[in-house]
């Protein structure tokens, strides 16, 4: 018999990035599993989380939430009420930060430690509260749930954490979303895009500094120098950085960079399987999501050999250093051998069916047994 779980989708950003899709991804794969849930959320989310998990109970929290100061003190106060008012047994709290006197056991899920190990590439106050926030975890929860191995060893390292209440869960994909996409969804996506058929390099995700996109468009740069037919760069995501804008004004003028802003996720699948490689050479990551989805959409990956992302992409995608240079000469190689990009699609694809959000809901059911145990 399943406890019953209250899931605290009221944390879910508004911007509703990767992490974003492991919420809603995990829930509808519980529901599917026959989990006992409640979920409480935003207003504006209601219909949206009751039409992912139709048999779980559906708790709109208080408008004021959507203020994110007035959602962490509610995290602290409404939440173990609402926790009482639904029958819960376990709480889980699927954005680092929990509340601490609900009387319940609580899982938290920390999906990266690069707070800590990256904190120069964060911006100072967020990296503040999200590094309180883990070792609350780390102290507190009953169980903390992690996306990857080389976070829960990230965890240990770092803050003494203590392996045995920590539970492995990978990332899971979305066929639906995320698939080797038809023509109609490639044009719909390039056309979007403005690029009318000129060949692309993508990237998929937040523009901080992490993501190392200073380093990315340099070696882009580098990589089509002397292409007769050079592709474009397009950075797809959110908030530009200033190092950003900085790098692009570096590049030579006819190489072109297109940054589009969030795209709407019915788009996210053309736009991934219409890149001619998908490029994150990120410096650390909690799983790396992006590269799952590309792999899964047949896109050929480019991305680093840092922290979990080997874990993710195996020998199924290209590596290198993160300096622009080394992705200059990797981008290049890819770029100049068609049968290298079809070998890395065609292995992409396969090791991405690996990843399943109904194997992660599996794990995460056990972790919510272990936490009431």
């Amino acid at each position: 018999m399943t406890p019953r779980v209250l899931v605290d989708a009221a944390a879910v950003p508004a911007d509703r990035g990767a992490l974003i899709r492991y919420v809603d991804g995990l829930l509808a794969a519980l529901d599917r599993a026959g989990a006992d849930l409640a979920i409480v959320c935003q207003r504006a989310d209601a219909e949206r989380y009751a039409a992912l998990a139709p048999s779980a109970r559906i708790v709109p929290g208080p408008l004021g939430i959507a203020n994110r100061a007035a959602r962490i003190a509610w995290e602290q106060t409404g939440l173990p009420v609402v926790a009482q008012q639904v029958g819960a047994q376990v709480i889980h709290a699927p954005y680092y930060s929990m509340p601490l006197r609900s009387g319940l056991p609580t899982v938290v899920t920390v999906h990266d430690v690069t707070w800590f190990t990256e904190a120069s590439q964060h911006d100072t106050v967020r990296a503040s509260f999200f590094r309180s926030a883990t070792r609350t975890a780390v102290r507190h929860a009953a169980r903390v749930v992690v996306p990857s191995k080389a976070t829960r060893d990230e965890l240990v390292r770092v803050l003494t954490a203590d392996p045995t209440r920590i539970d492995v869960a990978y990332h899971g994909v979305d066929p639906r979303l995320f698939h080797r996409p038809s023509e109609r969804e490639l044009t719909h996506a390039a056309d979007r895009l403005g690029l009318h058929g000129t060949p692309y390099v993508a990237f998929l995700g937040p523009m901080e500094p992490r993501k190392n996109l200073p380093n990315l468009i340099r070696g882009f740069a580098g990589a089509v120098r002397d292409l007769p037919f050079p592709p474009a760069l397009v950075l797809a995501g959110g908030v530009h950085e200033a190092d950003v804008d900085a790098a692009i004004n570096e590049v030579p003028s006819d190489v072109r960079v297109v940054r589009p802003g969030f795209l709407a996720f019915s788009d996210l699948s053309g736009f991934l399987g219409g890149a001619l490689v998908a490029a994150f050479p990120s410096r650390g990551e909690g799983f790396g999501l992006p590269v799952l989805e590309a792999m899964a959409c047949g896109t050929p990956v480019l991305t680093t050999h840092r922290t979990s992302l080997p874990e993710v992409g195996g020998d199924a995608v290209a590596y290198t250093e993160p300096d622009a240079a080394s992705i200059a000469d990797a981008l290049r190689s890819l770029l100049t051998s068609e049968d290298h990009r079809d070998a890395l699609s065609t292995a992409g694809q396969a090791r991405a069916k690996e990843f399943t959000w109904d194997a992660s809901a599996e794990a995460h059911l056990l972790s919510y047994q272990r936490a009431l145990d």
